[in-house]
Parts: structure tokens; C-alpha cells; sequence
């Protein structure tokens, strides 16, 4: 057996059914290897693809997702991808190849310090110099990547080490897959947390993506229901509280005075729920350090000064929101009430507004959701109608829009739907994307129609960095750089077999789409949007 046989062993032992990757010289031994495995290898027209696929698969199953590159450009490629899944707290493994070991001390051809490189966004790396580390290496791997927070990890295995015989393979002991319990939370902690919430007058759930890591989403409506306390949700926790629920006040994220901003900020305690900072970092909710703030979590908080705790609860999230509950009374309705009031009266006058051309974000949401199940799938790219997403589109349970809040990094809607439709073949997938993030990766349309993905991409167009030309108006009054041209997207898209459609009146948006669905194809959609509807977003209260 050689090394790069134990390897694949190791993974297949991991439980691992996706590799996504592009090949390349020094990890020749492993795609032959993989050859005689279980584990289908989805190969991407780009390595940072390739990682974002592996991102989604994390953030989807709670499992690693797994995610290979050759040496050099390959390696450096896979960055971004690795990056984002690191700091949106998403499983992800990553395996590149290296020169031999008898090159490593010089000058040599594509040659570069990986491992420097990925240590600052991995929670862990390590190089393979021996085939007798490889089970272990790759336990520590999977377990450390698994672990909370989780995030990603990095193996780098050099040529000649993958070509190695193993000397006594039956001795290569495959090592049992273990993860470490959550504790429960302490009883002092549980008495803090009620004392705080009892002196509330105005208390707020600020759910974050820990509670969806932690599967406690029926606890935290369980938690709300039975106390009145009302709940807004960070981008990455979408759905955790049925938007249709009376007690949902959306989400928040954008760094203005927006409809669900408005009710934090007249909050006077703050129930911080599967919380990261990475999501919305405290200063744009408590600028003034006026919230009492409880923080509910498997682990301690970040140290920040707009977010010093009153009371901290550490343990299974579940388990603390019960038993803090079993001690309280509820809330009257009324601030619960007011909330929401203000929530819906402000989306109900955006929805009312006339349909005009080019199409406003508000009604392509309307749209999408009316053409959608609950269970069916949208992966957003980032840009500005992400802002829009995550503000206005309805969600009835987590994980059914996927946000990127974190890292945050663009080009990470297509190949994060090609992940999430072999996940689930059975459920429909949108992207929403902007033109910019689109067309990032936007070869990997030939991966989606060579797998024969039914992937839905809606392209919102305005041929430009919308986010930035909004931020530069309203900073500047002016633009600069954010222009350019794009190809003839529906063309494009029919020239990798997929097949396209171009919006010409907001009329037609949603035949389109119903349409596109029903194709059961890769199929693109060019969907001219009308972003002068940004500023809308900072004029809000």
C-alpha cells in the first residue's frame, strides 16, 4: 500500500462521499488512489471553486468538507475558499501536494512556503513527511476542523512521501472517529442568566449561526414562545425563527437604522444566542455600551468593548435556553407587538411600491419566494443583493438561505450551489448572485451541466460593483471604478449547455423562473435589477 492509498483510506474511515479538487502533478498518487475508492470526485474548473464547495458541504452537514489542489498556484488558489469557511465557522479539510522532500531545502519549481501561507486561516496545518503519521494526521484533521468553533484545517503532502510503500500496512491502525461531548452549563451561570433577563423590560434575541451549528434551532423557539421574548437573527441564522412567526424580527447586519436595527436599539438587554462576532460585530448594534448583555454559547466570548456581559451561560445551547426558561415568566406582548409592527408596516410599504423597470430588488424577492417551497435551497452570492437577501427574503428554517458573513467573500453563490445539489437532489437550488460575483466563478456552470445539476442562477445585473458604488455615493456623493461591461450572459450560459433566460420586462420575471425551475437544467437567468434602490437602505428607521 502506498501513502496515498492509506490516505484515501483514511478519509473514506472519515466518512467522507465528496472530494472536490482540480489535479495536478504533485497529487498524482492520490487521484489514482482514489480510483479504487468510494469517495466521488467532483472535479472543479478552478481550486478556489473547489474550496467553496467544500465551505458549503461543512456548513450543510456539520462534516467536513474536503477539498485538494496540487502544490503553488493550486495551493494558492484554494485560499479564499479555505478562508471564508474559517470564519464562517464551516468544516472544511484541505489537502495539497508539495515537492519531494529532496527539494524542499532549495530554490524550486512552483515551490512556496504553503503552510505559512494557510496558518493564518486554518485552525490548524500540518505536513505529511512520514506515511506512518497519515492516521493520526488525518483524526486530528477531521477532529479539530469538527470541533467548536469549527473552521478549517490544512494537509500538505509531498510527492515522494505519497509514493511511498507503507511498510507494514496492517499495522497502519485506522483511528476511531471521536468528537468531544458539549458540557452542560453550569447552575451559578443558569441563576445569573435569570436574574439578568428578569430585570429586562425590553429583552431581544440576537440569534447567531452557533445555534444552527448546534442544531438548538426548536430550542430558541421553543425559548421565545414560551417567554414573548421577540428574536432577530444574524445573516448566517436566517430561519431560525420563522419569519412568518410573530416574534421574528428578521435579520440584521447592514451597518444602518433599519427596520429590525431600530428595535435593538431601543432594547435594553440583549440575549446573544450562538453568537459570533464575525457575523455583525458589536459596535453597530451597542455603540453606546448601553445593553445589558447575556451571552449564550459553547464557548466564551471574544473580548470587545461594546460587548461586556452582565451574565455568560457556557454549554449545550438546548439545554441552557431550557433550563434558563423553566425559571421565568413570560413577557407582556406589547413590546414584542411593537416590534414586529414596525418590522411589517416598513416591508409591506417596500412591497407596495410600483413595479417599475429595471426591476426592483424588493419584487424579485417577491417573486422568488412565491416560486419556492420551504424546502427548497437558495445560496447567495456576496454583493449587494445579498443586503437585500438576507433582509427581505422569507425563511421558515435554517439553512434554507446561505449566507456568506464571515469572510465574505464573492464568487461563492455557483460553486456552493453545485455542493449543496449533491447534498440534496431532491430539493430545488437557486443562486441569487450579482454580475460581479457571478462571473468569479462562472465556469463552473460547465461543472453543473456536466454533473447534469438542475441549478437555477438569477443574475442580478447592473453592470457594476453595486455595494461599493453605494457606499461610495453615499460617503463621496460620487463614483469611482465600480463600472464595467458584461458578456451576453444568456449566450454564455448556452455556450457550457446550459440554457438561459434574459428578463426584459418585470412582468416576465416570474413565468421565467417558473419556467427555469420546471427545466430541470442548469439554466442562467439575466435579471437587469435597478440598485438606485440601495440608497432606500440607508434612509431607513
Amino acid at each position: 500500500m502506498k501513502a496515498a492509498e492509506l490516505l484515501v483510506r483514511c478519509l473514506e474511515h472519515e466518512g467522507v462521499e465528496l472530494l472536490f479538487g482540480v489535479p495536478g502533478e504533485e497529487n498524482l498518487e492520490v487521484m489514482d488512489a482514489l480510483l479504487d475508492s468510494q469517495i466521488r470526485v467532483i472535479t472543479t474548473r478552478h481550486e478556489q471553486s473547489a474550496a467553496f464547495m467544500a465551505d458549503v458541504h461543512g456548513r450543510l452537514t456539520g462534516r467536513a468538507g474536503v477539498c485538494l489542489s496540487t502544490l503553488g498556484p493550486g495551493a494558492t488558489n484554494l485560499l479564499t475558499g479555505v478562508a471564508d469557511a474559517n470564519l464562517d465557522r464551516a468544516p472544511l479539510v484541505a489537502i495539497t501536494g508539495q515537492v519531494p522532500l529532496d527539494r524542499m531545502h532549495k530554490e524550486s519549481h512552483q515551490a512556496i512556503d504553503v503552510r505559512s501561507i494557510f496558518r493564518p486561516v486554518t485552525k490548524w496545518t500540518a505536513e505529511l513527511i512520514r506515511p506512518h503519521v497519515i492516521p493520526e494526521a488525518i483524526r486530528k484533521a477531521f477532529k479539530v476542523a469538527e470541533t467548536e468553533k469549527p473552521g478549517a484545517t490544512h494537509l500538505e503532502l509531498p510527492e515522494d512521501v505519497a509514493a511511498e510503500l507503507v511498510p507494514h500496512p496492517d499495522h497502519m491502525a485506522l483511528l476511531r472517529v471521536q468528537s468531544p461531548p458539549i458540557p452542560e452549563p453550569g447552575a451559578s451561570q443558569v441563576e445569573k442568566a435569570v436574574a439578568v433577563i428578569g430585570r429586562a423590560r425590553r429583552p431581544i434575541m440576537l440569534v447567531g449561526n452557533g445555534v444552527v451549528r448546534r442544531h438548538a434551532t426548536s430550542a430558541v423557539r421553543q425559548f421565545a414562545r414560551r417567554l414573548g421574548i421577540p428574536v432577530v437573527h444574524t445573516f448566517m441564522a436566517k430561519g431560525v425563527m420563522p419569519d412568518e412567526d410573530e416574534l421574528s424580527l428578521g435579520a440584521i447586519g447592514l451597518q444602518i437604522q433599519d427596520y429590525a436595527n431600530a428595535s435593538v436599539s431601543q432594547a435594553d438587554a440583549i440575549l446573544a444566542v450562538g453568537y459570533d462576532f464575525a457575523e455583525y460585530a458589536p459596535m453597530f448594534w451597542n455603540p453606546n455600551h448601553d445593553k445589558v448583555i447575556l451571552h449564550i454559547d459553547t464557548l466564551p466570548c471574544e473580548v470587545d468593548q461594546h460587548y461586556m456581559l452582565a451574565a455568560g451561560v457556557l454549554g449545550d445551547i438546548a439545554l441552557s435556553l431550557d433550563r434558563i426558561a423553566s425559571r421565568l415568566q413570560p413577557f407582556a406582548g406589547e413590546w414584542a407587538k411593537e416590534c414586529r409592527r414596525r418590522l411589517m408596516t416598513g416591508f409591506e410599504q417596500e412591497y407596495a411600491l410600483p413595479r417599475s423597470w429595471p426591476m426592483r430588488p424588493q419584487h424579485i424577492i417577491q417573486d422568488l419566494r412565491a416560486a419556492l417551497s420551504p424546502d427548497d435551497l437558495i445560496v447567495c452570492d456576496v454583493g449587494a443583493h445579498k443586503l437585500w437577501m438576507a433582509r427581505m427574503f422569507p425563511c421558515g428554517k435554517e439553512n434554507s438561505c446561505i449566507i456568506s458573513n464571515g469572510f465574505a467573500a464573492m464568487g461563492i453563490g455557483l460553486p456552493g450551489a453545485v455542493a449543496a445539489q449533491l447534498l440534496n437532489p431532491s430539493r430545488r437550488v437557486v443562486v441569487v448572485a450579482g454580475d460581479g460575483g457571478f462571473l468569479m466563478n462562472a465556469s463552473e456552470l460547465e461543472t453543473a451541466h456536466r454533473l447534469q445539476l438542475p441549478i437555477v442562477v438569477v443574475v442580478w445585473r447592473d453592470d457594476g460593483y453595486g455595494v461599493i458604488r453605494w457606499k461610495q455615493q453615499m460617503r463621496f456623493g460620487r463614483t469611482s471604478g465600480v463600472e464595467f461591461t458584461n458578456p451576453d450572459l444568456i449566450a454564455y450560459a448556452r455556450s457550457f449547455g446550459a440554457k438561459g433566460w434574459r428578463v426584459n420586462h418585470p412582468s416576465e420575471f416570474a413565468a421565467i423562473l417558473k419556467e427555469a425551475l420546471a427545466s430541470r437544467a442548469t439554466a442562467v437567468i439575466d435579471c437587469p435589477v435597478d440598485y438606485s434602490e440601495n440608497l432606500r437602505l440607508s434612509n431607513r428607521s
